[in-house]
């Protein structure tokens, strides 16, 4: 009869193997699963910062001018790095100052003009004028000026401490001319005068006609105001004397 082996006597559970190197092989596990933890965490906090980074940069601009030649105008190169070809850079600010201006542009300098010109205190007065006046033609300008003059506008505003609001209802662009433009728009004027307001309140239309000159720092847009003009359509004044209180209420 043959002889059993020593394995074959030993019981089932004494032939596998040890609990240490299951324990081992369990701790094993854990460090490579926490090592790509680890690495995965690294790569997904450069990814965010990179993105970061990616959003906080300017956009990046490129301009193609007449001749086909594309040219980066925006960008990180904006930082202070000196552009590689001056001459590019200088075609650049040509082609920029030799575009024309659009309708918006002539809207808003319409808007500002007439806010400037006709909204104003007894105290804002000469900056406000001062500020319309610089948005005139010359020739315009030395004939505003004059007849401001000849009528002491200045100093009766301030006399009587007038208080003029300016409120723009419409801009309409005037067919088939290039930069006109009718305004309709309501002024309400209050005037102090031997301790007694008055206040006339004016629903007016307003004509302006805009030329085109070079663009320039202190003229962005290229537009100055050539004609002005404006009619009353409705008005109307209210005494001081006759304005109600509320402490009118009671009385007979």
């Amino acid at each position: 009869m043959r002889k059993m082996s020593r394995i074959d006597d030993a019981p089932e559970m004494a032939r596998y193997t040890k609990y240490y190197e299951h324990d081992g092989m369990l701790r094993a596990y854990a460090n490579r699963a926490m090592l790509l933890a680890m690495i995965f965490g690294v790569l997904a906090t450069a990814s965010l910062g990179f993105a970061i980074y990616v959003r906080v940069q300017p956009p990046t601009v490129i301009r193609v001018d007449s001749k086909g030649n594309a040219y980066v105008v925006g960008g990180p190169r904006a930082r202070g790095l000196a552009p590689p070809n001056a001459s590019a850079d200088a075609s650049l600010v040509d082609v920029s100052l030799d575009v024309a201006p659009t309708d918006l542009e002539g809207r808003a300098v319409v808007r500002h003009f007439l806010e400037r010109y006709l909204s104003y205190t007894s105290d804002s007065v000469d900056r406000n004028l001062a500020e319309a006046l610089n948005m005139m033609t010359a020739n315009l300008r030395v004939y505003s000026m004059n007849k401001l003059r000849d009528e002491d506008t200045v100093g009766k505003i301030k006399n009587d401490h007038v208080i003029s609001d300016f409120a723009i209802r419409s801009i309409e662009h005037v067919k088939g001319t290039p930069w006109t433009y009718t305004v309709f728009g309501v002024k309400e004027v209050h005037r102090v005068k031997n301790a007694t307001e008055a206040t006339d309140q004016i629903v007016g239309q307003y004509n302006v006609r805009l030329v085109e000159t070079a663009r320039s720092e202190t003229n962005p847009s290229g537009l100055l105001v050539a004609e002005y003009g404006e009619q009353q359509m409705l008005g109307e004044r209210e005494a001081g004397i006759l304005q109600k209180s509320a402490l009118d209420k009671d009385r007979p």
